[in-house]
């Protein structure tokens, strides 16, 4: 296939214009003519990557069109890198970690990393892309003491331990550690990624090392900031797409200043990918982003208004939207989200209330939350019947699947339940039939929302009725989520409920930190992984110990390169955190609603939508889409 794209590619340079005027897009017509951008062959890599079939493009396309999108707040842009997914490395359709901008990498047990680039390959502005922008990121960026005062990004870092760095050649980059840095690889392929090169052509003018330091600073507080680095951080950020003038590898360029209602991303006239045709992409000449409040999203793609749409949609929108197919030029499909569980409760074991934290540590206790679930219900009348019944655990597509698992602890049992609170000694109840606590008063148990969804409204409805029957009390408290997160961090909350497992279709080679006590933002241990993201400056030490095995076992998995061995710590990890249910599922698999465009080519009829792996639309490569009118 490489051959044949580069033999169209030379037939193009050598027998010239007719040809190379059919792989050209119109859309760069007026600018190839005056001389603005040289002819396609000059400006796509020498070996450019080919989006066949084994990469979503199920049907060559035709250049052109416009696509529109909605997006509530200007922030909300940086999406487009999500969708675009250019990554050094990432993922495929079947998460499968594969090459996209570097033409080749190698995996030497998890500590080495080579990769080499596409010859010819060029920024946005047609600079050549190069090792030097990987060397400008590593020595003038990641180490350099003002922009980065706690050092590289830790996932550069093995045990403390900064990589080798090396770059033999323009187109070879190596990363070495003495120990294994399985995370590497992932970060590099994520919806947000490690961006471990930056443009040094554009980017050094903003820099000491290369530009006046005083007039630099005089610069830096002309634009309002205090100093160089802030200056730079401004003009540098590649995720948050703040700067129109950046130079960009994603298969779209913004070209609108913040603040705006509208912003156009034009075509990367440099993209380094190509259809079997020797096209190149994206096919779609321009996205434009429509800004308006996320209540509106609904109505405005329901009226037609947006030609691809998941974000902002839920599954209570259906039928509104299914409606709106007969009234506007677009389908309704229904991809799966991956989350462990959509909606999960987290009784939280970090809690500041003495009596509430040891009844929240007991086994015991939790299964009998659990048990006491009336998760049909739930089903039936918030999702119309249409997703699983689950445990906070991986979905059935995944590998790691036990069917076991689903339902442990997890099936409508209030006897067993009940059972369960007698032993833990909630023996006792006072007139209204409440269960009463060690210390007398009843067992009122306050959950915290972010106040974002009605969904978790009618959950917490439902749950009220069934947990009453046990003899519990439950009260909801909706809040902003930064008033939220900091009730969670502080223990002030007792309980709060949340998304759950954020990827429920791993693979072995991906980490299994969200089982473990590793981040703050697990709600059910926070100062746990508080510990844990300080390296114990702060928080406090699991003391729980199921939790320090959870927490042992994460760090097995970070240490080894072996995959069976990354397998059966996956597998460990999952039926212990199934087993103690420090998280509580309710259901899985809800149905997102995807508006596309009856004209848009090469959409999956069925996918996953979610945030990581894949990126939303990412991994299904929007710069494929294409319009047939």
């Amino acid at each position: 296939m490489i051959r044949a794209v580069k033999y169209l590619i030379l037939l193009s340079w050598f027998f010239g214009s007719a040809f190379a005027s059919m792989l050209e897009p119109e859309y760069f017509s007026e600018q190839i003519a005056n001389g603005e951008l040289p002819p396609l062959t000059e400006r796509i890599p020498e070996t450019p990557l080919i989006m066949d079939e084994s990469l979503g493009n199920k049907t060559p396309g035709v250049y052109g069109g416009k696509l529109n999108m909605l997006m509530a707040k200007d922030k909300d842009i940086r999406r487009m890198v999500v969708y675009g997914y250019s990554r050094v490395v990432g993922y495929d359709e079947n998460l499968k970690l594969i090459t996209d901008i570097a033409e080749s990498f190698e995996n030497r047990g998890n500590k080495e990393f080579i990769f080499k680039l596409r010859k010819g390959h060029r920024w946005s502005d047609g600079h050549p892309f190069t090792s030097e922008d990987f060397k400008f990121y590593w020595q003038d960026i990641a180490t350099n003491k003002d922009l980065n005062p706690f050092g590289p990004p830790k996932t550069l870092l093995v045990d403390g331990e900064l990589p080798e760095v090396e770059f033999p050649d323009a187109l070879t980059v190596i990363y070495r550690w003495s120990k294994p840095n399985p995370y590497f690889l992932p970060e590099l392929a994520a919806p947000r990624p490690l961006f471990i090169y930056q443009p040094k052509h554009y980017l050094k003018k903003y820099h000491p090392n290369y530009t006046d330091p005083d007039q630099l600073q005089q610069q830096a507080q002309e634009s309002g900031k205090r100093n160089w680095a802030g200056y730079y951080l401004k003009k540098a950020r590649q995720y948050k797409l703040t700067n129109p003038k950046l130079p960009s590898l994603q298969p779209w360029i913004n070209t609108t200043k913040q603040p705006a209602e509208r912003y156009i991303f034009k075509r990367n006239p440099y993209f380094h990918r190509v259809d079997v045709n020797g096209r190149q992409m994206p096919y779609i000449d321009e996205v434009i982003v429509s800004i308006v409040s996320s209540s509106l999203i609904p109505a405005k793609a329901g009226a037609g208004e947006s030609d691809l749409q998941g974000h902002y949609l839920r599954l209570d929108n259906y039928t509104f939207l299914k409606e709106g197919e007969k009234r506007s030029n677009y389908d309704v499909r229904l991809w799966r989200t991956i989350n462990g569980s959509h909606k999960a409760l987290y009784p939280n074991l970090n809690s500041s209330d003495d009596v509430w934290r040891e009844l929240a540590r007991d086994t015991r206790f939790r299964r009998a939350l659990s048990l006491g679930i009336n998760r049909y219900e739930i089903n039936q009348v918030v999702y119309f019947g249409l997703t699983n019944e689950s445990n906070n655990t991986v979905l059935p597509d995944s590998s790691f699947h036990k069917p076991e698992l689903q339902q442990h602890w997890a099936t409508y049992d209030p006897d067993q339940a009940n059972r369960l609170l007698d032993e833990v000694g909630l023996d006792k109840r006072n007139k209204k039939g409440i269960r009463l606590r060690s210390d007398g008063k009843p067992l009122e148990i306050i959950i915290h929302t972010a106040g974002e969804s009605t969904e978790e409204t009618d959950i917490l409805e439902l749950l009220h009725d069934s947990w009453l029957k046990l003899g519990i009390k439950i009260y909801s408290k909706p809040s902003q989520r930064e008033v939220f997160r900091e009730r969670v961090f502080s223990g002030d909350a007792m309980m709060s409920i949340w998304s759950g497992l954020e990827n429920g279709l791993p693979t072995a080679d991906m980490s299994p930190h969200e089982l473990a006590p590793t981040s703050q933002n697990q709600y059910q241990w926070p100062k746990w992984g508080q510990y844990s993201e300080t390296k114990g400056e702060r928080g406090e030490a699991p003391d729980l110990a199921e939790a320090k095995k959870l927490f042992e076992l994460n760090q097995q998995w970070s240490r080894t390169s072996s995959m069976s061995e990354q397998k059966q710590i996956w597998q460990q990890m999952l039926e212990m955190y199934c087993e103690q249910v420090y998280s509580i599922g309710i259901i899985n698999s809800v149905p997102q609603p995807v508006v596309v465009n009856r004209n848009l080519r090469n959409v999956p009829e069925q996918a996953v939508y979610a945030w990581s792996p894949t990126a939303y639309f990412g991994v299904y490569h929007p710069d494929i889409f294409w319009f047939e009118q």
